[in-house]
């Protein structure tokens, strides 16, 4: 039996030491020892995956056709205890409301809107009847519900927080749900009735301009993507009269400016000189920082609000689960909102609740070879693990699904090559002088960003409930 001082007890227990010991023969050894290690390093699918486009001048415009935005973003509330109320200028994500300034009127329609709850399985509206009433969900989950085929009733679509629907009532008399809303959660609307609405048109001249204004609009010739149609003639015969077209273009386009993230890397002079053997010590410590850099870059891509992907998705590209949990049927619907996905982004737990609903239905996806990866996929399309996406409350996070690529009006990134003192791509180290310390310091700089060509090219899966049920 060997002890930790280094004695041998021999047979005769007496304890006495019989050979060197481990710990006085180490100051005779060389120790063999790793570079320094990091934890916090993750796998960086974003940054892999990204197809990254020169920005020489450190902007980049997304030209585009011109687009009639015709508001369907989302309302935003207020809620103090139990009251909810709505946010007037958030009102203009109301297709009636669109690009409407008079904040005075648009607080004049926020205080019509009176608050009504809702219990699951309640029935909000039934298709065919009159639509007389526009409604703003504040909060829960609300199933649109048609007639199928062979009379069996489908779910359509899914309204959640901050969605409206009804709005068409405000300015046709005739108009008829073509759908029945049933409650799946429990939650709360607000409720504009069409007669408050129009008593408070009679007393606002300036509304009456902007609802003309609106409907000359809708007058447009537009496609099924709100984009300015281009004229054209098919299947005639003969000598006829050919439409005349072009193609306008937006007159103020998007720009991108390149982001930032930086830090000032410091080692003492008396390290860097004593201390270099066998491994550098600038280096490794620069090696630990660019990889910290770099997961802040992944970071920013995905939640910065400028440019992060889950702030830039097209409200219109945003969807709700079915029942909470990521089932195959909702990532067939993200997938069926593109052409040629690329690729699904997703919080690991996110993956480990979506394997846990293939398996109750007795589902097991495919894993593909990607850059000699094995990678989960769903309909032959890589479902990447990015730890970067947020988890609210603990068990609520989004799927992100993106089409790459310049040449295929995607989702690219932006960074510039050929910078000053460049030690990556687009990643500077610049040696900023020696102090009267003796600290020896180098900035260190990452520039990036990230654009959303069209807005189909990204879609996310929203509210996704990823914690385990209980047995």
């Amino acid at each position: 039996m060997t002890v930790d001082a280094g004695y041998d007890i021999g047979a005769n227990g007496s304890g006495q030491r019989q050979s060197l010991g481990t710990a006085a023969a180490r100051n005779l050894a060389t120790t063999t020892k790793s570079a320094p290690q990091m934890q916090g390093i993750s796998s960086r699918w974003l940054l892999r995956m990204l197809p990254w486009v020169n920005v020489a001048g450190g902007t980049y415009r997304v030209n585009r056709r011109l687009s009639y935005a015709v508001g369907r973003g989302r309302v935003s509330f207020a809620q103090t205890a139990d009251r909810v109320q709505v946010v007037p200028p958030t009102l203009r994500e109301l297709p009636l409301l669109r690009g409407f300034e008079d904040e005075d009127v648009l607080g004049a329609i926020a205080d019509r809107f009176t608050q009504r709850e809702f219990a699951p399985g309640d029935v909000i509206t039934e298709a065919g009847r009159p639509a007389d009433q526009v409604y703003l969900v504040a909060h829960g989950k609300i199933n649109k519900v048609g007639d199928g085929k062979y009379g069996n009733q489908k779910v359509v679509g899914v309204l959640a927080d901050g969605d409206h629907f009804g709005d068409e009532a405000l300015t046709d008399d005739d108009a008829a749900w073509g759908y029945s809303a049933t409650a799946s959660t429990a939650g709360t609307l607000m409720v504009m009735s069409r007669q408050a609405f129009q008593s408070l048109v009679d007393q606002s001249p300036e509304l009456l301009v902007q609802i003309a204004q609106f409907l000359a609009s809708s007058q447009q010739s537009t496609n099924r993507h709100g984009e300015a149609e281009i004229a054209l003639s098919s299947g005639h015969e003969g000598e006829v009269d050919l439409p005349g077209t072009y193609v306008d273009y937006e007159l103020a386009p998007r720009e991108y400016e390149l982001s930032v993230a930086q830090t000032v890397l410091r080692v003492h002079s008396r390290v860097a000189d004593l201390y270099n053997q066998p491994m550098n010590q600038i280096e490794q410590q620069l090696k630990l920082t660019v990889e910290a850099l770099r997961e802040r870059q992944e970071h920013e891509l995905v939640n910065n609000p400028e440019f992060g992907l889950l702030h830039n998705a097209d409200h219109e590209q945003r969807i709700h689960t079915h029942h909470g949990p990521p089932t195959p049927d909702d990532m067939d619907e993200l997938l069926s909102r593109r052409r040629d996905t690329s690729l699904f982004l997703a919080h690991p737990r996110t993956i480990a609740a979506l394997g846990r609903e293939c398996n109750k239905r007795g589902l097991y996806p495919d894993t593909i070879d990607l850059q000699g990866s094995r990678v989960p996929a769903w309909r032959g399309v890589p479902v990447l693990p990015c730890n970067k996406i947020p988890i609210q409350d603990g068990h609520i996070s989004s799927v992100i699904a993106m089409r790459l690529g310049e040449s295929n009006q995607g989702v690219v990134g932006l960074h510039q090559t050929g910078i000053p003192d460049e030690f990556e791509p687009s990643l500077s180290v610049r040696f900023m002088g020696i102090n009267e310390k003796a600290v020896i310091s180098y900035l260190v700089s990452a520039y990036y960003s990230a654009a959303v060509l069209v807005p189909d090219a990204i879609g996310v899966l929203e509210n996704v409930e990823i914690a385990r049920p209980s047995d």
